[in-house]
Order: C-alpha cells, then sequence, then structure tokens
C-alpha cells in the first residue's frame, strides 16, 4: 500500500491502534442468536397482523395495521441484512482488507444501519400521529385516512430514511468502520469536520424528534379516550382504540429506552468538536441496546392483543378475586358506532337535540 490513500480505503483508517476489542467466539454466537430471534419474532407478528388486517375491516382500525405491518417489516429485514453482514464479519475475523478493498461493503453496512435504524423510529411517530387523529376526529379520520393515503405515507417515510441514509454516499463521503471492527456507520472517531458532525447530529435529532413525537400524540390520544370514557356512558366501539393505544405506549417505551442511549451518544460526539470523550465500549453497548428495540416489536404486537390481555385480566382476576377491570370495554362493535359516539359526543348540537327530547315527551 506504501502509504498512499486510495478512495477505496477511505474506511480503514481506524483499524489502526485499535484499543476496542470483542471476543469473537461470543460475538459470533450472540449475533446469530439475536439475528434468529429477531428474524422468527417478526415473523411471528407479520402473521399475527395480517390475520388481523383480514378479519377487521374497519377503516380506523386497517390504517393502524397497515403501518404496524410496515413497521414489522422494516425490523424483520433490519435483522436479516444487518445480521448477515456482521455475522460474515465475525466469521471473517473482521479482516476488513481483506474482503472490502473498494469499501464497498462498508458503505452497504453504514446505509443499512442508518436507514433501519430511523425508519422504525419514524413509523412509530407516524403510528402515534394517525391514532391521534383516530381517536380527536374520527369522522376526518374515516374520510380522509384511506388504505391509499397510509400506503403512500409508508412510501414517504421509507424514502425519507433513505435520503438521510444515502446523503454521505451522495457528498461523497465514505462510511467509516468503527473502532470495534464489527459495523460501519458515520465517522465516530476524531470528528473535527462540520459535516461529519452535522451527519451524527442529523441521526440523532431526528430519531429523538421522532420520539417527542411519539410521546406527545400518544399523550393527547390516551388523555382523550379517558375524558371520552368517562363523559360519555355508552363504551362502544372505543375497544380498538385502547387496544391500539397500549400497544403505542409499549413501543414508544420499548424504542425509548432501547434507543435513546445511542441517540444521545451519537450527540454528544457530534457536539464535541475535538476528540469524543465516549469510549468504544460505550458505543458497542449503545448500539446493542439499540438491536433490542428490533427484538422487541414485533413481541408488542404479539402479546398485548385483545385475546392474550382477556387471558391475562381472567387469570388476575381468579389470583386475587377483585374486580379489575370493566370486560365491558373490550367488545368490539362497527366504525358506526364508533363514529356515532364520536360525533355525538363532539356536536354542540346534537347534544342540544338530546337535552330537548325528555321535555318534549314531558309535553306530549
Amino acid at each position: 500500500m506504501n502509504g498512499s490513500k486510495s478512495p477505496g480505503l477511505a474506511g480503514f483508517g481506524i483499524l489502526k491502534n485499535t484499543t476496542c476489542h470483542t471476543e469473537k467466539k461470543i460475538s459470533v454466537f450472540f449475533s446469530i442468536i439475536f439475528m434468529t430471534v429477531g428474524i422468527l419474532s417478526n415473523s411471528l407478528a407479520i402473521a399475527i397482523l395480517m390475520k388481523a388486517y383480514q378479519r377487521f375491516r374497519q377503516k380506523s382500525k386497517a390504517s393502524f395495521l397497515l403501518l404496524a405491518s410496515g413497521l414489522v417489516v422494516t425490523d424483520l429485514f433490519g435483522h436479516l441484512i444487518n445480521g448477515a453482514i456482521a455475522v460474515f464479519v465475525y466469521a471473517s475475523d473482521k479482516d476488513w482488507i481483506r474482503f472490502n478493498q473498494s469499501n464497498i461493503l462498508c458503505s452497504v453496512f453504514g446505509i443499512c444501519m442508518v436507514f433501519f435504524g430511523l425508519c422504525p423510529l419514524f413509523l412509530g411517530s407516524v403510528m402515534a400521529v394517525e391514532r391521534c387523529i383516530g381517536v380527536t376526529k374520527p369522522i376526518f379520520h374515516s374520510t380522509k385516512m384511506t388504505s391509499k393515503h397510509v400506503k403512500t405515507m409508508l412510501t414517504m417515510v421509507c424514502l425519507f430514511a433513505v435520503l438521510i441514509a444515502l446523503l454521505p454516499i451522495l457528498r461523497f463521503r465514505a462510511y467509516q468502520i468503527q473502532a470495534s471492527r464489527t459495523w460501519c456507520f458515520y465517522k465516530t472517531e476524531h470528528v473535527e469536520d462540520w459535516e461529519d458532525r452535522f451527519y451524527l447530529l442529523l441521526f440523532s435529532c431526528l430519531g429523538l424528534l421522532a420520539l417527542a413525537i411519539s410521546f406527545l400524540c400518544n399523550a393527547v390520544t390516551g388523555i382523550t379516550l379517558l375524558r371520552v370514557k368517562f363523559k360519555s356512558q355508552q363504551r362502544q366501539g372505543r375497544s380498538h382504540h385502547f387496544e391500539m393505544i397500549i400497544q403505542l405506549l409499549a413501543i414508544m417505551c420499548v424504542s425509548c429506552i432501547c434507543w435513546s442511549p445511542f441517540l444521545v451518544t451519537m450527540a454528544r460526539i457530534g457536539i464535541n468538536e475535538s476528540r469524543s470523550k465516549e469510549t468504544c465500549e460505550t458505543i458497542l453497548f449503545a448500539l446493542r441496546m439499540a438491536t433490542w428495540n428490533q427484538i422487541l416489536d414485533p413481541w408488542v404486537y404479539i402479546l398485548l392483543r385483545k385475546a392474550v390481555l382477556k387471558n391475562l385480566y381472567k387469570i388476575t382476576r381468579g389470583c386475587c378475586g377483585v374486580h379489575i377491570i370493566n370486560l365491558h370495554m373490550w367488545e368490539l362493535s362497527s366504525i358506526k358506532n364508533s363514529l356515532k359516539v364520536a360525533a355525538i359526543s363532539e356536536s354542540p348540537v346534537s347534544s342540544k337535540q338530546i337535552n330537548l327530547q325528555p321535555l318534549s315527551s314531558m309535553g306530549q
């Protein structure tokens, strides 16, 4: 190589004097286990969501199921592609110079890491926004949020995530092999150039913004549901809302716990103009935490379903002997009843008519 700097070897600078090492056998074992569990879990969740989509043709739930299916499919391909590349790197003894002379594999790995990292976060926030509109503005949701519109939103979200992932390539900035020599990402060592800091801050800010939008919309949705429940005596048509908001809250909690360490770490590296104080072990731990998000996401749909929750309720009630939850709230009804309840509760004219009915009957 004679000290020459070839463009194809732009990502190999980190391989010198690296102090972050991982045990090969243990790392390969955990990578295979994580990939296998993730693929099986997401495949099972996809089957459950598709079956639910075929059963419930209600518009208010169909859009949510389409978005949830998109999220789980993204997680599935994330495990499949990223996991396969990681296992190949470990199996090749992390000898990047031997199998990555042109830096193509590192670029593909980095693009996949960014895309499959941001896309589930974006989809989680879109699901929260969709459910917020479905609860607060049900008539608008039923007329405007069709399956065609939802598929368009899915496509736009994926294209935006692809654009963010391809941005360094379009700017002729190569993805870098990280200090552990097991994955590729933006430059995290000796970050001094403004563009390298921009990519790190863009990734972390978009991820944190998606989590903040999810939190805000889920809070509004939950408060609205509770207000309608206590104000209206009619509880029909709200069971699927409660089921979906429970799933959304679980997704939000999982995403915040798993992704916050990695997003905050990348933001701290991007803010520091000189050498970051974050160690390789810290970054690797945060990355593994983020990987757990793609494993836990499908189990939200597997475990937090109405049928499973009803069985858990029966077991809890049998053990405790206390009436905790009114199962009437889990009764399913048509979208017509749901819209009727929402329209009556939100329309002042309808409420006046309801109040005048007893007076007219007394006059007769």
